[in-house]
């Protein structure tokens, strides 16, 4: 299933005028704005779990000695 199969709305293109296109725009800006002031420890949380990882496996032997 493809984007279009799912959001048929948001992948068609709507003709807007530019000042509609400006609100629109704002209100999405505003929105994310409010969504990143409720939710910030939350993706700080997440972004640090993501972060300790290690981008390695430990296990794996080293091939070639580190430079």
């Amino acid at each position: 299933m493809d984007n279009f199969e799912r959001w048929p709305l948001l992948c068609s293109p709507v003709e807007l005028s530019d000042e509609a296109a400006v609100q629109i725009a704002e209100f999405l800006m505003d929105l994310a704005l409010w969504f990143e002031s409720t939710h910030l420890s939350q993706m700080r949380r997440h972004r640090q779990t993501m972060r300790e990882q290690p981008l390695y496996n430990p296990y794996q032997l080293e091939l070639f000695d580190p430079f």
